[in-house]
């Protein structure tokens, strides 16, 4: 289709002719995950934890960890995480605030309270300096989101982390099975977390793992929510504990095993998918090159970084190139021509009222401050290239399957909008 057909919007042809939903279409469910899903209905072993075990055993083989633990969730993984960290009363913990609020709220409930850095304006990951400019001698913790698939910028994280004696927990629930100079995310930090829900690359219908060479993370955090699993435990100081027969924690956060036998038969076939997803997801942005104002948020080739799954893919979106026209107006125009375009992710949580006035446990205070020894509130303005996101980024499709004529016809939508901005202003 030439650029010069005038805009679906205005009543021209749409660019993307072929509707084929498949090539978006996940989990990819097939006769392995039924019968997987029908064993455990048929053993009555929903509650059972050998299943889980297995894929334990799987998914530290493929990171080369010594470590893993199923949980039901992934807020739960980081919640076991964060408790395996020892982050408890008074500690601050460094986080990005355009993520899930899974990656930080858990915190709370140890008594203690986050802090937000800043993003970098092309990764839109953690800033390292952002991050050395709000470290303090409260600071126990970063917790490094490898937000969209995108490798956060780990060495000098890790560098700091190493400098100040701080944990690091990557929230790895957008990356499964990515790369950060070669190594795969999740083994770089202390421990890694990370959900397996349904809508993320890798589906385990719902579901949460925490994996980690470290025996004492491992093991604090089978103590805080696996009670049914005490005997795995053998540090002597945490071997007196697993005698009471409840979690320390007071949680239960073992997971059913209708997802421990989902994510197995997945994770069979998922070392291939992903590839497929990163062939077809490198091709579309290679083709959004082409595109003035718009760059896929990918690392760079010759960087030995991945996306693994490129779950929740985005774009920077430069309005200054297309004569100042919001992304809205652009959105609505892709969209228009049958593809895939969405405003970036928004989430300013240090502006949040849930974060700043609310009372959660009767403190008498907001939460956020309840356990801290400063006040931590950080106002509007103090984050602006997160504050700035949702008008300076795009979400653009997430390509399951590698079919170049419908990927060339949502990247050409892409084009031709662009290419017309003018008559969108």
């Amino acid at each position: 289709m030439s650029v010069e057909s005038p805009l679906a919007l205005f009543g021209g042809p749409k660019a993307v002719v072929d509707d084929d939903q498949s090539v978006f279409q996940w989990p990819i469910i097939d006769d392995t995950d039924e019968r997987a899903i029908l064993e455990v209905l048929h053993n009555r072993s929903m509650s059972g934890t050998d299943i889980s075990r297995q894929f334990e055993e799987e998914f530290a083989r493929w990171h080369a960890v010594k470590y893993a633990l199923c949980h039901n969730n992934g807020t739960a993984a980081l919640h076991g995480a964060m408790f395996g960290c020892e982050i408890g009363v008074g500690d601050e913990i460094i986080a990005p605030a355009n993520t899930y609020w899974a990656s930080f709220m858990p915190a709370f409930s140890l008594g203690a309270t986050v802090v937000f850095a800043d993003v970098d304006p092309e990764t839109l990951t953690l800033d390292p300096a952002e991050v050395a400019a709000r470290i303090t001698d409260n600071t126990k913790a970063i917790v490094p989101v490898h937000s969209g698939g995108m490798p956060c910028d780990m060495d000098p994280l890790m560098e700091l982390a190493q400098a100040h004696d701080l944990k690091v927990i990557e929230d790895v629930s957008h990356a499964h099975g990515g790369l950060y100079k070669g190594r795969m995310v999740g083994t770089i930090g202390d421990v890694g977390a990370m959900s397996i829900m349904s809508g993320k690359s890798l589906a385990a219908g719902e579901g949460g793992i925490l994996i980690t060479d470290d025996q004492r993370i491992y093991e604090r955090a089978l103590l805080f929510g696996h009670y049914a699993r005490a005997g795995d435990i053998t540090l002597p100081e945490l071997t007196p504990y697993t005698q009471i027969g409840v979690p320390v924690g007071g949680y239960k956060y073992r997971m059913n095993q209708f997802s421990s036998a989902m994510a197995r038969s997945q994770f069979a076939e998922y070392p291939q998918r992903m590839a497929e997803i990163q062939k077809a997801m490198n091709y579309f942005c290679d083709l959004l090159e082409e595109v003035p104002g718009v760059r896929g948020v990918r690392p760079a080739k010759d960087s030995g970084s991945t996306m693994g799954g490129w779950y929740a893919p985005g774009a920077l979106y430069r309005p200054e190139e297309l004569g100042g026209l919001p992304n809205t107006r652009f959105i609505e125009a892709v969209s228009a021509e049958g593809s895939h375009c969405g405003q970036g992710d928004g989430r300013c949580w240090h502006l949040h009222p849930a974060l700043n006035d609310l009372d959660i446990y009767g403190h008498g205070q907001p939460t956020r401050l309840a356990n801290a020894v400063r006040d931590v509130r950080q106002p509007r303005g103090s984050l602006p290239v997160t504050e700035g996101q949702a008008e300076r980024s795009l979400r653009i499709p997430w390509f399951k399957r590698y079919s170049p004529q419908i990927i060339e016809q949502h990247a050409e939508a892409y084009r031709k909008v662009a290419l017309h901005a003018a008559d969108l202003l």
